[in-house]
């Protein structure tokens, strides 16, 4: 006799709801409407079998099915936009992690003072001539991925960009299988009188990137304890780095922790039909890796290194593909590059797996970051989290700002949010 187990029930969202029915009156609340409301903006970016783009971008909270929706075909190429991004997180990485101190006798020549302090206060300057530079190639990036000729593309572009620029701090998701640095990218920095900062996509909005085929589904929670249920995957090595102790003794403190730190205990728990993990943080590293493929594929490594990449971690779930089973927390993937998609735009990677076997959002950096940045960002993003008073997409927000504001460092702004832009523990944690 087989033994008994909880059913398992995703209620999806219906989009077109936004659109034909009537929103309730002041005070009721319709069964089954989602928790949420509705984006802001939705910007979706379609590849062609040609590799060309077709751009549409659509405001959900304009009621009427036609009102919001502009539409085009861009001028950029899909490979060309996928080698943009790849240029400009270069720079992020030259510029920012790989700064060097200057020969003028107040640091020794050839360290790298940006990585050794997450508090950039005492190189501000620095940091802030660099954030310029960087700031205007976010703008040129975003200039050249939406130029071209035609009246179609310049009615869509001047919609998108006059939203994206605009005063007020939107939730914005970028629908498509192209994985680009949005947040990275920035809107005109000459029009911000309050600095460059603001000009970043990631500083003025909510952004999340969703695959083209991703339905986010509504979920009610049945915590079965008091606390929200955890997990560290890590490598030991890492154990004393920066903040590493304090990210850990937070989870122990206020939930039910698990900690892997070989990857077959991670596997094995994976395999199981039900994990009740509501957040799982990955503290290790994270490579590309060459397998035999035209591309590397990326991996990362807990103590026993071996290699967990996506085709692993589909294939212990391939069996409750069609809903038998049950794996949905948020995930913050805290090892170098585990925020990117691989180098082609047909390969898997890590945050677009996790979120195909059930997870609700994936957050995770897009070029190497340093470990003492790494750990002051996770204390802070999962301390934010656990309170249960912010979703994940505020969080990133609140975030990117906070360390500009008070450590001149814009690190933040390269964490990616795969999904989850709403995802929150709730009150309950």
């Amino acid at each position: 006799m087989p033994f008994p187990q909880d059913a398992v029930v995703d209620v999806l969202d219906d989009p077109s709801s936004h659109y034909s029915v009537l929103p309730p009156r002041a005070g009721e609340q319709r069964q089954g409407a989602p928790a949420v409301p509705p984006l802001d903006l939705v910007v979706s970016l379609h590849r062609e079998r040609t590799d060309e783009l077709h751009l549409t971008v659509l405001a959900p909270k304009e009621r009427s099915p036609n009102a919001g929706v502009h539409s085009a075909r861009l001028s950029t190429s899909a490979t060309g936009a996928v080698n943009a991004g790849a240029r400009l997180r270069s720079l992020w990485r030259d510029r920012l992690i790989n700064y060097e101190s200057p020969d003028d006798g107040t640091a020794p020549v050839g360290g790298f003072p940006l990585t050794e302090e997450a508090d950039l206060s005492q190189l501000a300057q620095v940091a802030e001539e660099l954030t310029r530079f960087l700031v205007e190639e976010g703008h040129e990036l975003l200039v050249d991925l939406l130029g071209g000729p035609g009246h179609e593309l310049t009615a869509v572009r001047d919609f998108l960009l006059g939203k994206l620029g605009g005063a007020e701090s939107l939730r914005v998701t970028f629908h498509s299988d192209v994985h680009l640095p949005w947040t990275m990218m920035a809107t005109d920095p000459e029009r911000e009188s309050d600095g460059s900062w603001n000009a970043f996509l990631g500083h003025r909005h909510q952004v999340e990137q969703t695959g083209e085929n991703h339905v986010a589904p509504q979920r009610e929670w049945r915590r079965k304890g008091p606390r929200p249920v955890a997990r560290i995957n890590t490598d030991i090595l890492l154990k004393t780095v920066g903040r590493a102790r304090e990210v850990h003794k937070l989870l122990d403190d206020q939930t039910e922790l698990t900690v892997c730190e070989r990857s077959d205990d991670f596997l094995r728990d994976l395999g199981s039909p039900v994990l009740d993990d509501e957040v799982i943080y990955f503290w290790c590293h994270g490579h590309f890796v060459a397998n035999g493929s035209s591309q590397p594929h990326l991996v990362v490594r807990l103590s026993d290194q071996t290699d967990i990449d996506a085709s692993l971690l589909k294939r212990k779930r391939r069996r409750y593909e069609r809903g038998e089973g049950r794996f949905t927390p948020f995930i913050l993937l805290n090892a170098c590059h585990t925020g990117q998609a691989a180098g082609s735009t047909e390969l898997e990677h890590l945050g677009k797996a996790f979120v195909g076997m059930g997870a609700i959002g994936v957050l995770g950096p897009q070029i190497e970051v340093p470990q003492l940045f790494a750990t002051e960002y996770a204390y802070a993003f999962l301390e934010l989290y656990l309170a249960g008073e912010h979703t994940a997409g505020e969080i990133a927000l609140i975030l990117v700002r906070r360390f500009a504001t008070e450590f001149h460092n814009p690190l933040a702004l390269v964490y990616s949010l795969h999904c989850g832009i709403d995802s929150s523990l709730g009150k309950a944690a």
